[in-house]
Protein backbone atom coordinates (compact mmCIF):
# COMPACT_ATOMS: atom_id res chain seq x y z
CA UNK A 1 0.00 0.00 0.00
CA UNK A 2 1.24 3.47 -0.87
CA UNK A 3 1.08 6.33 1.60
CA UNK A 4 2.15 9.94 1.11
CA UNK A 5 2.83 12.33 3.99
CA UNK A 6 2.30 15.90 2.77
CA UNK A 7 3.76 18.56 5.04
CA UNK A 8 4.11 22.32 5.31
CA UNK A 9 7.03 23.43 7.46
CA UNK A 10 8.53 26.77 8.44
CA UNK A 11 11.39 25.98 10.83
CA UNK A 12 11.80 22.25 10.15
CA UNK A 13 9.71 20.90 13.02
CA UNK A 14 6.81 19.71 10.88
CA UNK A 15 9.33 18.31 8.38
CA UNK A 16 10.91 16.21 11.13
CA UNK A 17 7.50 14.99 12.27
CA UNK A 18 6.50 14.11 8.70
CA UNK A 19 9.67 12.07 8.19
CA UNK A 20 9.02 10.21 11.45
CA UNK A 21 5.39 9.52 10.55
CA UNK A 22 6.57 8.07 7.24
CA UNK A 23 9.08 5.91 9.13
CA UNK A 24 6.27 4.61 11.32
CA UNK A 25 4.08 3.80 8.34
CA UNK A 26 6.94 1.91 6.68
CA UNK A 27 7.40 -0.21 9.82
CA UNK A 28 4.19 -2.06 8.89
CA UNK A 29 4.68 -4.85 6.37
CA UNK A 30 3.31 -4.00 2.97
CA UNK A 31 3.19 -0.23 3.50
CA UNK A 32 5.31 2.16 1.45
CA UNK A 33 5.61 5.77 2.58
CA UNK A 34 7.20 9.00 1.44
CA UNK A 35 7.24 12.45 3.04
CA UNK A 36 6.66 15.20 0.46
CA UNK A 37 6.81 18.97 0.99
CA UNK A 38 3.56 20.71 0.07
CA UNK A 39 5.36 22.56 -2.72
CA UNK A 40 6.08 19.20 -4.39
CA UNK A 41 2.80 17.45 -3.54
CA UNK A 42 1.45 17.42 -7.09
CA UNK A 43 -1.30 15.18 -8.40
CA UNK A 44 1.45 13.03 -9.90
CA UNK A 45 3.10 12.62 -6.48
CA UNK A 46 -0.23 11.43 -5.08
CA UNK A 47 -1.06 9.12 -7.97
CA UNK A 48 -1.83 5.60 -6.79
CA UNK A 49 -1.72 6.50 -3.10
CA UNK A 50 -3.97 4.55 -0.73
CA UNK A 51 -3.71 7.14 2.04
CA UNK A 52 -2.53 10.73 2.43
CA UNK A 53 -1.36 12.13 5.76
CA UNK A 54 -1.35 15.93 5.84
CA UNK A 55 0.27 18.17 8.44
CA UNK A 56 1.40 21.72 9.02
CA UNK A 57 2.25 24.27 11.71
CA UNK A 58 -0.41 26.03 13.75
CA UNK A 59 -0.45 29.78 13.07
CA UNK A 60 -2.94 32.04 14.88
CA UNK A 61 -5.13 29.11 15.97
CA UNK A 62 -5.23 27.39 12.59
CA UNK A 63 -3.49 26.71 9.30
CA UNK A 64 -0.97 29.24 8.06
CA UNK A 65 -1.83 32.12 5.75
CA UNK A 66 0.48 34.23 3.56
CA UNK A 67 0.56 36.92 6.26
CA UNK A 68 1.47 34.51 9.05
CA UNK A 69 4.17 32.84 6.96
CA UNK A 70 5.67 36.25 6.24
CA UNK A 71 5.62 37.09 9.95
CA UNK A 72 7.25 33.76 10.80
CA UNK A 73 10.00 34.38 8.24
CA UNK A 74 10.65 37.82 9.69
CA UNK A 75 10.79 36.36 13.18
CA UNK A 76 13.47 33.89 12.09
CA UNK A 77 15.67 36.79 10.97
CA UNK A 78 15.84 38.37 14.41
CA UNK A 79 19.39 38.18 15.82
CA UNK A 80 18.31 36.47 19.05
CA UNK A 81 16.42 33.68 17.25
CA UNK A 82 18.20 30.41 16.52
CA UNK A 83 15.85 29.42 13.70
CA UNK A 84 16.44 28.36 10.12
CA UNK A 85 13.72 28.57 7.50
CA UNK A 86 12.85 25.61 5.31
CA UNK A 87 13.72 26.23 1.64
CA UNK A 88 10.08 26.72 0.57
CA UNK A 89 8.78 28.18 3.84
CA UNK A 90 7.53 31.38 2.24
CA UNK A 91 5.77 29.66 -0.66
CA UNK A 92 2.20 28.41 -0.80
CA UNK A 93 0.92 26.49 2.21
CA UNK A 94 -1.72 23.87 2.83
CA UNK A 95 -4.65 26.26 2.36
CA UNK A 96 -3.56 26.97 -1.19
CA UNK A 97 -2.73 23.31 -1.80
CA UNK A 98 -6.19 22.15 -0.78
CA UNK A 99 -7.72 24.68 -3.15
CA UNK A 100 -5.62 23.46 -6.08
CA UNK A 101 -5.22 19.70 -5.55
CA UNK A 102 -7.25 17.26 -7.61
CA UNK A 103 -8.55 13.99 -6.22
CA UNK A 104 -7.25 12.62 -2.92
CA UNK A 105 -7.12 9.02 -1.67
CA UNK A 106 -10.16 7.66 0.11
CA UNK A 107 -8.31 7.44 3.42
CA UNK A 108 -6.36 10.16 5.19
CA UNK A 109 -5.07 11.55 8.48
CA UNK A 110 -4.25 15.03 9.79
CA UNK A 111 -1.61 16.41 12.14
CA UNK A 112 -0.07 19.68 13.19
CA UNK A 113 2.72 21.15 15.24
CA UNK A 114 1.76 23.69 17.91
CA UNK A 115 2.94 25.31 21.10
CA UNK A 116 3.00 23.07 24.16
CA UNK A 117 -0.16 24.46 25.79
CA UNK A 118 -3.85 23.51 25.90
CA UNK A 119 -5.39 23.26 22.43
CA UNK A 120 -8.19 25.61 23.47
CA UNK A 121 -5.54 28.33 23.86
CA UNK A 122 -3.22 27.56 20.94
CA UNK A 123 -5.73 26.29 18.43
CA UNK A 124 -4.66 23.45 16.16
CA UNK A 125 -4.16 23.44 12.44
CA UNK A 126 -5.00 19.73 12.29
CA UNK A 127 -8.68 20.47 12.85
CA UNK A 128 -8.88 22.66 9.76
CA UNK A 129 -6.80 20.12 7.82
CA UNK A 130 -9.18 17.33 8.83
CA UNK A 131 -12.16 19.46 7.78
CA UNK A 132 -10.69 19.95 4.33
CA UNK A 133 -9.78 16.29 3.97
CA UNK A 134 -13.38 15.36 4.70
CA UNK A 135 -14.51 18.00 2.18
CA UNK A 136 -12.42 16.14 -0.40
CA UNK A 137 -14.25 12.93 0.48
CA UNK A 138 -11.56 11.36 2.66
CA UNK A 139 -12.25 9.07 5.60
CA UNK A 140 -9.93 9.74 8.55
CA UNK A 141 -7.98 6.76 9.88
CA UNK A 142 -7.49 8.43 13.28
CA UNK A 143 -8.27 11.58 15.21
CA UNK A 144 -6.23 14.67 14.21
CA UNK A 145 -2.98 14.70 16.15
CA UNK A 146 -0.73 17.46 17.49
CA UNK A 147 3.02 17.38 18.06
CA UNK A 148 4.30 19.94 20.51
CA UNK A 149 7.01 22.57 20.25
CA UNK A 150 8.71 24.74 22.85
CA UNK A 151 8.42 28.51 23.17
CA UNK A 152 11.70 28.66 21.24
CA UNK A 153 10.12 26.80 18.31
CA UNK A 154 11.89 23.48 18.72
CA UNK A 155 10.21 20.11 19.06
CA UNK A 156 9.69 18.92 22.61
CA UNK A 157 11.67 15.87 23.70
CA UNK A 158 10.36 12.56 22.40
CA UNK A 159 8.01 14.11 19.82
CA UNK A 160 9.88 12.47 16.95
CA UNK A 161 9.44 9.09 18.65
CA UNK A 162 5.79 9.95 19.24
CA UNK A 163 5.36 10.78 15.56
CA UNK A 164 6.94 7.48 14.54
CA UNK A 165 4.56 5.62 16.87
CA UNK A 166 1.56 7.50 15.49
CA UNK A 167 2.65 6.66 11.96
CA UNK A 168 2.77 3.01 12.94
CA UNK A 169 -0.71 3.33 14.39
CA UNK A 170 -1.91 4.68 11.04
CA UNK A 171 -0.20 1.83 9.24
CA UNK A 172 -1.97 -0.72 11.42
CA UNK A 173 -5.31 0.97 10.70
CA UNK A 174 -4.54 1.13 6.99
CA UNK A 175 -3.80 -2.57 6.74
CA UNK A 176 -6.81 -3.64 8.76
CA UNK A 177 -5.56 -3.35 12.33
CA UNK A 178 -4.04 -6.81 12.64
CA UNK A 179 -4.08 -7.75 16.31
CA UNK A 180 -0.92 -9.82 16.00
CA UNK A 181 1.21 -6.82 15.02
CA UNK A 182 3.50 -5.74 17.86
CA UNK A 183 2.47 -2.29 19.04
CA UNK A 184 4.98 -0.10 20.89
CA UNK A 185 3.83 1.29 24.26
CA UNK A 186 4.32 4.88 23.07
CA UNK A 187 1.25 4.53 20.89
CA UNK A 188 -0.89 4.97 23.98
CA UNK A 189 0.29 8.60 24.07
CA UNK A 190 -1.05 9.14 20.55
CA UNK A 191 -4.52 8.14 21.73
CA UNK A 192 -4.34 10.33 24.85
CA UNK A 193 -4.98 13.50 22.84
CA UNK A 194 -8.46 12.34 21.82
CA UNK A 195 -9.98 13.40 25.13
CA UNK A 196 -8.49 16.89 24.70
CA UNK A 197 -9.86 17.15 21.19
CA UNK A 198 -13.31 16.09 22.32
CA UNK A 199 -13.33 18.90 24.89
CA UNK A 200 -12.15 21.55 22.41
CA UNK A 201 -15.10 23.22 20.71
CA UNK A 202 -13.10 25.55 18.47
CA UNK A 203 -13.51 25.10 14.74
CA UNK A 204 -10.80 26.57 12.54
CA UNK A 205 -12.10 26.88 9.02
Amino acid sequence: MKSVVVYESMYGNTHLVADAVADGLRSIDGVEAAAVAVSHASDDALAGADVVVVGGPTHVHGMSRPSTRKAAAQDAQKPDRELELEPDAEGDGLREWFDAVGGLPARAAAFDTRLDAPAAITGRASKGIAKRLRHHGCELLDEPHSFLVTKDNHLEDHEVEEARSWGRRLGVALTGGQADDPVPPEMEAAAAQEDEYAADETDEG
